[in-house]
Formats: C-alpha cells, sequence, structure tokens
C-alpha cells in the first residue's frame, strides 16, 4: 500500500475540512434547530476553523518555497520562524477573542436557541486575527517572485525548470489575490459602520466575506498542489525524456 505524502495529507485535509466549513456555515447562519451544544459546538468550529486551515496552508506554500530555494537549510529555518509565529499569533488572539464570549436566548420561528455575544474589544480582535497571516503571505509572495526571476534570469537554457516555476509562480499570486481580498474584507469590517450596523448592506458584506473565504481555503488553495501535479503530468506525458527527468528532478528534491 502506497503511503500518502505531507502533500497529499494536507490536499485531502483541507478539502473535507472545506465541506465541514460549509456545512456548519450552514447550521449556524440558517434556521434550523439544534441543541444549544451543538450550537456551541458550530461557534467554535466555525472560528477555530479558518485558523487551522490556513496553517495548513501555511505548510503547502512553505513547502513550495523550500523547494524553489533548493531546500536551503537557512532559508527553511527562516520560513519556519516566521510561520510559526504568524500562526502562533492568530491562535492567541483568536483564544483571547473568544475568552470572552457568553451566550444569550434567541426565539426564532418559535423555538429557543442560544447564541453568543462578545465584547467590542474581543470581536475587533477575531477580525483583526487575519492581520499576522497576511503579513506572513506578503513574505512569502515576495520570497517567491524574487527566486522565480532570479531563476527565469539564470536557467534560460533549461526551458523546463523555468516553465515550472512559472507555474509556480501564477498559482502564487493567484492564490495571494484571494487572500487578500479576503484580508481586506475582514479589515473592513473593524470599521464601526460596518461592525456595529445591522442594516441588509451589512448582511450582504458578510455574505460576500464568507463567500471569498470559502473560495480561497477550499478552492485557490488546493490548486496550489493541482497546479504543479497536472503541469508535470501534462509535460511527462509529451515532452521527451531529457526535458521530463529534469523537472521531476525537481519536484523529487521539493516534494511540491
Amino acid at each position: 500500500m502506497k503511503r500518502w505524502s505531507l502533500m497529499t495529507a494536507l490536499y485531502i485535509g483541507v478539502r473535507y475540512l472545506g465541506i465541514v466549513f460549509s456545512v456548519v456555515n450552514i447550521l449556524w447562519n440558517f434556521p434550523f434547530y439544534v441543541t444549544d451544544v451543538v450550537r456551541t459546538v458550530l461557534y467554535f468550529i466555525g472560528l477555530w476553523m479558518p485558523v487551522v486551515v490556513n496553517a495548513m496552508l501555511g505548510v503547502i506554500m512553505m513547502t513550495r518555497i523550500h523547494a524553489m530555494y533548493q531546500r536551503s537549510k537557512k532559508n527553511f529555518i527562516f520560513l519556519v520562524t516566521v510561520f510559526l509565529a504568524s500562526t502562533i499569533a492568530t491562535g492567541v488572539m483568536t483564544g483571547i477573542g473568544i475568552g470572552h464570549a457568553s451566550g444569550e436566548e434567541l426565539i426564532l420561528s418559535g423555538t429557543h436557541q442560544c447564541s453568543f455575544v462578545l465584547p467590542a474589544g474581543d470581536l475587533r480582535l477575531i477580525f483583526e486575527t487575519w492581520i499576522p497571516t497576511f503579513i506572513w503571505e506578503i513574505l512569502a509572495l515576495c520570497l517567491t517572485v524574487w527566486i522565480v526571476t532570479k531563476h527565469l534570469c539564470e536557467l534560460r537554457q533549461s526551458l523546463a525548470i523555468g516553465d515550472c516555476f512559472v507555474v509556480l509562480v501564477k498559482s502564487h499570486v493567484l492564490y495571494f489575490v484571494a487572500f487578500a481580498a479576503v484580508s481586506c474584507f475582514y479589515i473592513g469590517v473593524l470599521s464601526p459602520k460596518i461592525m456595529y450596523s445591522t442594516s441588509t448592506g451589512t448582511g450582504i458584506y458578510y455574505g460576500v466575506v464568507q463567500i471569498a473565504q470559502l473560495l480561497q481555503m477550499f478552492v485557490l488553495g488546493p490548486r496550489l498542489i493541482l497546479s504543479v501535479r497536472a503541469y508535470h503530468a501534462k509535460l511527462v506525458s509529451r515532452s521527451d525524456e531529457g526535458i521530463g527527468m529534469a523537472t521531476i528532478a525537481f519536484q523529487e528534491r521539493g516534494k511540491v
């Protein structure tokens, strides 16, 4: 039986967590009757799931960058240090933010249901948890663009490796644009006009945020792996043996 690689496990994990997260959002936002215990579980899953999934996507991103830097130990130590700092900061901010949550009873369609209320300061902290991850993503993008530019200049004679780096940076930039958009949406929520508003426009805004977040984490995130695998499969099927061996060797070293 073939063992799963780290990338395969992360890909499957992100995909299935996406299904769970979608179900949680549906149960939380629509007036389905659930017990107070179930609603409490849904509440905490909804808050912690983005932290966990973005950490998994960060591992994928770090592995790609480590491969592009030819498995440099100094680069790896730097990436791990920044990634852990970002992830730990996000986790601590989330834990502090939900630590003062209080329950209240709501009457929806004639049924009594439990809901949760956060103090204004803690609510802001929850939305600010995207800032450390955003800083990590900016750093990852800069490192990717720099190494790709360097390799495209140095390896013009190796078309296969050059094309592989282009595929990496294209998928990375697309993912970063989506992540930046979601981050901007969350930062926009920090505006008092949105945070404390109950208007229809605010409800639509939150809906757009949730849809964008789902696309970023569970559609474009897994594409970081699929784009590279699709490129190698396409290349091997139509290229001569020499080019195929060059790119496969890169893939094996970097485990992309």
